[in-house]
């Protein structure tokens, strides 16, 4: 049967694990310089251990779902061991890194690069999770395959590496930067004592946005070490297509402010708005 190794299970790659391993496909994790958390995650998604990426490298297929700014990374460590399968990189990169990494395998033989992009939050259930695939037709229709028994819903993208990744961002760059926007109007009323009116003000306007209801702040704020990261690539993605990416840049500032709360459990709205203070 065939096996897939996934590199990392965070709450996205082991969200996506734990729907293969439920589908009966084997999936593999590294232990190797991971910490407890990733252990908790993996051995709770009922994924098999390995302890070294060499032994990773013996599946069929291996998923890549880390933090973006990672990803490049990972492709290398793989590339560098003897692997000759399908590589999935799921991660929120630019087209220009999408393809970065299909060259990086291309005097591989044997290896096939699969660009893809997930949009929506880590698959516990139909219809909320879309994994969009780009690349190679035979790859690619693999890949479709050996998700279409899971709740992540494989979408093929007829068009070469680089599109999935495309699609990801173009969602993500209005989708995050809605959060944004929401704790840049929040933080302006709150330091002018209007945080109660500006919240039912916009939840009678726009109740089903991040400006009406201010509290899903909080998930942005518990994210935004890996969103920092998204935008950087969503500004290369603008740059290279001669789009602005000043705004960009400016929500990756942003979202640096709220590094330090990374997956808290105790972090509040007045907090993340208190960060985005400018000291004179």
């Amino acid at each position: 049967m065939d096996s897939v190794g996934l590199v990392h299970p965070g709450a996205m790659g082991a969200a996506v694990g734990a729907q293969l391993a439920s589908a009966g496909t084997p999936v593999r994790w590294v232990s190797d310089g991971r910490g407890p958390a990733t252990r908790r995650r993996a051995e709770a998604a009922g994924l098999v251990e390995c302890a070294r990426l060499d032994e990773l490298a013996e599946c069929s297929t291996i998923l890549s779902v880390c933090p973006p700014a990672a990803a490049r990374e990972v492709a290398a460590s793989v590339a560098a061991t003897g692997f000759e399968g399908v590589y999935v990189d799921a991660n929120a990169i630019s087209p220009e890194h999408a393809r970065e990494i299909g060259t990086r395998f291309a005097h591989r033989d044997g290896v096939v690069v699969v660009d893809g992009g997930i949009v929506g939050p880590p698959p516990k259930k139909p219809g909320t999770t879309r994994l969009y695939l780009s690349g190679d037709a035979r790859a690619v229709a693999g890949a479709r395959d050996l998700f279409s028994p899971t709740e992540l819903r494989p979408i093929v993208l007829n068009g070469p590496i680089g599109q999935a990744s495309a699609l990801k961002l173009a969602f993500a760059s209005y989708n995050k930067l809605t959060y944004a926007l929401a704790a840049q109007a929040y933080a302006l009323a709150a330091h002018h004592g209007v945080f109660d009116e500006l919240r039912d003000l916009a939840g009678d306007v726009l109740p089903d946005t991040p400006f009406g209801r201010p509290d899903s702040l909080v998930s942005a704020g518990q994210r935004a070490w890996r969103w920092e990261g998204e935008m950087a690539e969503i500004g290369a993605a603008c740059a290279e297509a001669s789009i602005p990416d000043a705004l960009l840049r400016a929500v990756e500032a942003m979202f640096s402010r709220w590094s330090d709360y990374k997956d808290s459990d105790e972090v509040t709205v007045a907090q993340l708005l208190a960060a985005l203070h400018v000291a004179n």
